[in-house]
């Protein structure tokens, strides 16, 4: 009896502990807020994830811009990402104010909410949105 309740004992802590030790895979962008038409910005991307093993890593990670995806690193088990926290850059020429959004996912547990870096239009000083 006491086996059987330590073996359910352990499944239980392993089933619940999984989640309390890993996570989502969370991206977050670095950049400036306004640029003058024509100018190329550079966007880093970080990207942070407790977990990279060969079973359990960021998998993915795509930067778009207004919905149009303009990067994207696809990661495999033999080729993870260097680190649980790394970061990739992005140059964008902005010719209008833009949205930016990024992703990156985890191989088991999915991704958190995308995030976003609004640059808006800056203009003889002024920042139009």
């Amino acid at each position: 009896m006491m086996r059987r309740i330590t073996i359910f004992s352990l499944f239980l802590f392993l089933a619940f502990a999984s989640e309390a030790l890993a996570n989502k895979t969370e991206a977050s962008l670095a950049g400036p807020e306004s640029a003058a038409v024509g100018t190329e910005v550079t966007i880093t991307v970080n990207i942070s994830h407790r977990g990279n093993s060969a079973f359990h890593y960021t998998d993915w990670v795509w930067v778009k811009a207004d919905g149009v995806e303009i990067a994207r690193w696809d990661f495999k088990p033999s080729s993870r990402p260097e680190s649980e926290k790394f970061s990739r850059e992005v140059k964008f020429m902005v010719t209008k104010s833009v949205e930016i959004t990024a992703e990156g996912h985890c191989s088991l547990h999915g991704s958190k909410a995308p995030a976003v870096l609004k640059i808006s239009l800056k203009e003889s000083g002024e920042v139009r949105p």
